[in-house]
């Protein structure tokens, strides 16, 4: 499934607090991001970054500026839209997986369906199909405490991709995991934006950001370069289904 509009922000301006101590996280931010694109938000911790992408995944709301989603701007979707945007458009992938931890594995990737309503039957077939798709199906009964971190982040994945998004937003997605299994996490990211997915991966680490096709760095709140890979780094590995 491919959103064919572009992700659009517009001199956006994201502060907390009130007079003296107001700070402002973003600055200004002008981005557009192409349907089709495999993008990494870089910078150092405090820089802005998971910031944007929160904005970017209606997670939260600018304090000025607009935000373009499907070529219809943020502000005049109602909450019950931006709710099935999220739930069913964008997949969310977080550093901490986020996960249930006396939960299964299927119950983990389950949640989302069970909020937008798929009978029992289909919610089965989609969880078994996106299981192996990341390649731990014997797994699938496991309580998700069990698991490593790197089965945790296929688990994390796998339930951002349950409802076929177009777009996968990721934070850190390698922050708590080995080299080996950050490779792999980075490898199936390829192959999703391969299939014409949108990837947009938040990092401070420069070996993830050369994953990508785009980097675009940001420092205290601005956009400091925006650049295109042009000796992309292909992660090898052993990949998801071996």
């Amino acid at each position: 499934m491919s959103n064919r509009q572009p992700l659009v922000i517009k001199n956006v301006y994201k502060g907390y607090g009130k007079d003296e101590t107001r700070v402002e996280i973003l600055k200004g931010i002008n981005l557009t991001i192409m349907p089709g694109e495999f993008v990494m938000l870089l910078g150092p911790s405090g820089s802005g970054k998971s910031t944007l992408m929160h904005l970017l995944g209606f997670l939260d709301r600018p304090t000025s500026g607009e935000y373009y989603f499907e070529g219809k701007e943020a502000s005049k979707y109602s909450d019950d839209e931006l709710a099935m945007i999220r739930n069913k458009k964008i997949g969310f992938v977080f550093q901490t997986f986020n996960l249930l931890p006396r939960l299964t594995v299927a119950e983990n990737i389950d949640i989302p369906l069970v909020y937008a309503g798929v009978s029992k039957k289909e919610r089965k077939q989609k969880v078994e199909k996106v299981v192996d798709m990341v390649g731990i199906p014997q797994r699938i009964n496991y309580e998700t405490a069990r698991l490593s971190g790197g089965e945790r982040q296929r688990v994390a994945i796998a339930r951002a991709l349950i409802n076929e998004p177009a777009i996968i937003f990721a934070d850190e997605p390698t922050g708590n995991l080995d080299s080996k299994s950050g490779e792999v996490i980075l490898d199936f990211f390829q192959k999703l934006n391969d299939e014409g997915n949108t990837i947009v991966v938040v990092t401070h680490e420069s070996y993830v950001a050369d994953s990508a096709r785009r980097k675009i760095s940001i420092k205290d709140g601005e956009v400091s370069k925006d650049e295109i890979v042009k000796n992309r780094h292909i992660v090898s590995s052993e990949g998801f289904n071996k």
